[in-house]
């Protein structure tokens, strides 16, 4: 079986966020089978897809692991899955996959860029939980409920600057949502090339800080259009990887592009 590493939001190899991807030849393997492969490969997630009969709502069935569980939503390991149907032609045009969160479209570009299309997060103002602050290492100045196929705590920080510098206790931010925290600011100067910036701890599915998640931006695209203005905006996730997500909020869903690369391609023997 064919195992490839894909580095997504990224147009260069070792940047942007690596994720697993094989292509099944029809049925999901067993989960037991499925997580332990996620483990060996060790990255933000492993994304496992199989094609679906046609005539139907959608065209391939995807799921997602990180190394510890299988997750609801994953962004950059299905923009990977895209980009390898793609490139192999396997899957020509917009491919529809039938997730947990739904059907998500991913449509490529001439560019090579591809786009997909996420629900939009259900941004809930709350009380900054005691003690997000200290583990942090930061003083929020607002923070929202992402809803239940994100799972974070988003916090709003003073600056650029207070984000880029954040070394949180991951032990302790744990306690605070069932997959993690975003931590987000306005961008120091948009001519840089980006409206925003994020960093993103999920310490509750076994990833300290995640390259670029995907998902977190259908909770960074209104939470920032709402405060700019526009519906078209750009959010850099300021991991030592780093990665760009181009964010359009429309209404109930979401659209975030970015391309990828394949990095290793090789065979999987178990």
């Amino acid at each position: 079986m064919r195992i490839r590493i894909v580095d997504a939001f990224t147009d260069r190899p070792f940047a942007g966020n690596p994720a697993g991807v094989l292509l099944l030849d029809d049925v999901f393997p067993d989960d037991d089978w499925l997580q332990n492969v996620a483990m060996e490969v060790n990255h933000a997630e492993t994304a496992y897809a199989h094609r679906l009969p046609d005539g139907g709502e959608a065209d391939w069935a995807l799921r997602w692991f990180t190394p510890v569980a299988e997750v609801a939503m994953c962004g950059h390991a299905t923009l990977a899955t895209a980009h390898v149907l793609h490139a192999t032609g396997a899957h020509a045009g917009p491919v529809r996959f039938a997730t947990r969160s739904g059907v998500l479209i991913a449509t490529p570009a001439a560019d090579g860029s591809i786009t997909l299309d996420f629900p939009t997060a259900p941004l809930t103002p709350v009380e900054t939980p005691a003690g997000v602050a200290e583990a942090l290492g930061a003083e929020p100045a607002a923070a929202f409920d992402t809803g239940p196929n994100v799972g974070d705590l988003l916090v709003e920080l003073a600056d650029e600057k207070t984000v880029l510098g954040l070394s949180p206790d991951l032990k302790a931010l744990g306690a605070y949502s069932s997959r993690g925290i975003i931590a987000t600011a306005r961008a120091e100067d948009p001519a840089r090339g980006y409206d925003y910036v994020s960093r993103c701890f999920f310490p509750n599915v076994g990833i300290d800080e995640d390259p670029v998640t995907g998902s977190a931006h259908t909770a960074l695209a209104p939470h920032w259009s709402s405060r700019l203005g526009r519906d078209d905006l750009t959010g850099l996730q300021a991991s030592r990887r780093t990665g760009l997500v181009r964010t359009g909020l429309r209404g109930e869903r979401t659209l975030l592009t970015g391309r990828a690369v394949t990095v290793i391609e090789g065979e999987l023997h178990a």
